[in-house]
């Protein structure tokens, strides 16, 4: 993985004196587990027929009519493999950000299958981890007693009568029409000098330009795609004005090349770039097949055929393929 690319990294003072933690995940003996508080237990909006309902297209399962992705559970397993490629390239820690050690509320947005979720739950016992999405059929069985998994669409306007200290979402890209909606919610519901982590990904890019490469096609495809649903691809919403528009100021933008196999011969990256080679192949259906069959009209095995010819593409020895994070925390400070 190549040395990330710092784009802005001047980080203010916190308005506080508390000391921070970079929320890396420990093992404790018998830690203190939080029982959750009745305002974040009477957070939890009616569960609605269009948050529940599930349809299935082109052999996968979806929790709604508009989302792209499918929530079945081979998308939970790739979820969680994707997770743990993140791991490496911040250093093994949970976030790019500082999480005070006092946090006592933290909410993941989108929290998919919730492996973020429950890692901040270990490592912050004493905090309240509130972990939403749209579907609960990507969640664990089991989780530690101090996250509670809500199901929730952040488009609607949020309801909940105490601030967060922190604030995630990762991967979204795509999931909202109006990011600058979400970003007020998220500004809303910050206490004052609390931090918001946002992480997303781009589309694959190749070390050497391909212009006429079949991944090329592809990426075309699905941003015109989704152009069409209402809920661009793009990164503009990663822009610092659309922050600073809801009262959030950036700190710290950066990004990552994560390598996509195992052309980097550090083995640390070695390890990163099998793992996001197989979260990364093991999407390309799960992003495309619903966008591509409902919005362009295309044949259901005319994008597993793409889908199969990316994947020849992006598994060459030589290819060199990786996939772009950005990474963008503001805080909450006036």
């Amino acid at each position: 993985m190549d040395q990330p690319t710092e784009v802005d990294d001047q980080e203010p003072a916190p308005n506080d004196n508390e000391p921070m933690d970079e929320g890396i995940p420990k093992t404790s003996s018998e830690p203190e587990h939080h029982s959750g508080s009745e305002e974040s237990k009477n957070s939890t909006r009616s569960i609605t027929g269009s948050i529940v309902e599930e349809h299935f297209e082109n052999g996968r399962r979806y929790c709604s009519e508009t989302y792209y992705m499918p929530n079945d559970e081979v998308e939970q397993t790739r979820l969680a493999i994707a997770h743990q490629a993140y791991l490496p390239a911040l250093d093994d820690q949970l976030t790019l950000g500082l999480i005070p050690r006092s946090a006592k509320r933290i909410l993941d947005i989108g929290t998919g299958a919730g492996e973020w979720a429950i890692a901040v739950a270990e490592r912050f016992p004493k905090a309240e981890i509130i972990a939403t999405d749209i579907t609960n059929a990507l969640q664990p069985l089991s989780a530690p007693p101090n996250v509670f998994f809500e199901l929730d669409d952040a488009q609607d306007e949020w309801a909940y009568n105490e601030p967060f200290d922190f604030i995630h979402t990762r991967n979204l890209s795509g999931a909202f029409s109006n990011w600058s909606a979400i970003y007020a919610e998220v500004s809303k519901n910050l206490r004052l000098g609390g931090s918001f982590e946002i992480a997303d990904t781009g589309l694959i890019q190749f070390k050497k330009e391909t212009p006429n490469s079949n991944t090329s096609i592809f990426n075309g495809a699905i941003r015109s795609a989704a152009d069409k649903s209402g809920r661009p691809l793009d990164l503009d919403h990663l822009k610092k004005p659309v922050f600073e528009h809801a009262g959030l100021s950036v700190i710290k933008t950066r990004i990552f090349e994560i390598p996509l196999g195992t052309y980097d011969p550090d083995p640390r990256k070695i390890v990163t770039g099998k793992m996001a080679m197989i979260a990364v192949l093991e999407g390309l259906e799960a992003v495309s097949l619903r966008l591509l069959t409902k919005y362009l009209r295309w044949k259901e095995e005319d994008v597993r055929e793409l889908c199969g010819k990316v994947q020849e593409e992006v598994m060459r020895p030589d290819a060199r393929a990786f996939i772009p994070v950005h990474f963008v925390i503001a805080r909450k400070l006036m």
